[in-house]
């Protein structure tokens, strides 16, 4: 019963401190909210397994330590077959729970934009160690590794990621839009984002490109500011950098 009582209190404790910290910020895109959402779907049902594990090893040490210089065998443990047979089939059901939703469910959502036409479609190509971007129809490329990737809000931006041949494989992360994808050679892979949130790099540094591939000397130097703005501002500044 002891056992049980601290079972409980420990993960009441845990699940309050899960649903009231804001661990990553706000979420700037539509399919990062849904990944948030997920996150902390599959942290709440991983607490009581967690909380129960560490509780049982804490009240063993504790409950069946040895005294003085004592030694005797330990009284034999039966295997509770009614207990067994429960845990079997409840994390089987909560298992397929979780595969169908958020896992199916999930990449269904994240991919439900793959037919319609995107606001806006940027080609980026890693190499070591630095990203390149080109905003396909609109005549503007970024090299310079100081470039800042401009983008506009509310917008659907799909990206075309690759690296270059005979470079290594890189990974393109945007903390802020919580999507991540490879950057291989020879492959072009790609992701959509819904924006819904204005920001930049200089406030927020999860508004920014960042390798998450480990890809040699200056792996951790690999990275692009970010600043996502009102389509009107993005448009005037389309239109300046071609002038």
């Amino acid at each position: 019963m002891t056992a049980a009582l601290i079972w409980v209190l420990l993960t009441v404790v845990a699940e309050f401190a899960l649903l009231s910290l804001n661990l990553f910020g706000d979420a700037a895109t539509k399919q990062g909210q849904f990944i948030d959402d997920a996150f902390i779907l599959l942290m709440a049902l991983a607490i009581p397994v967690f909380t129960f594990v560490v509780t049982m090893i804490g009240y063993v040490v504790i409950k069946f330590r040895a005294d003085g210089d004592e030694l005797e065998d330990a009284a034999p443990v039966r295997t509770h077959k009614k207990w067994v047979g429960s845990w079997l089939i409840w994390t089987t059901l909560l298992t397929i729970v979780v595969i169908i939703y958020p896992g199916y469910v999930g990449v269904q959502e994240l991919r439900e934009t793959h037919e319609e036409e995107a606001d806006l479609t940027v080609n980026v190509t890693g190499r070591r160690w630095q990203w390149s971007y080109e905003y396909e129809g609109r005549a503007v490329s970024l090299f310079a590794k100081d470039d800042m990737l401009i983008l506009p809000n509310d917008s659907l931006i799909r990206f075309y990621v690759t690296s270059e041949d005979q470079d290594v494989i890189h990974s393109f992360w945007i903390p802020a839009f919580r999507m991540k994808i490879d950057a291989v050679p020879g492959l072009t892979t790609k992701f959509d984002v819904n924006t819904t949130k204005i920001g930049n790099f200089n406030d927020d540094v999860n508004f920014r490109v960042q390798c998450a591939e480990l890809c040699g000397r200056d792996h951790s130097l690999m990275f692009t500011r970010v600043k996502v703005v009102e389509p009107a501002e993005f448009e005037q500044w389309i239109a300046d950098q071609a002038a």
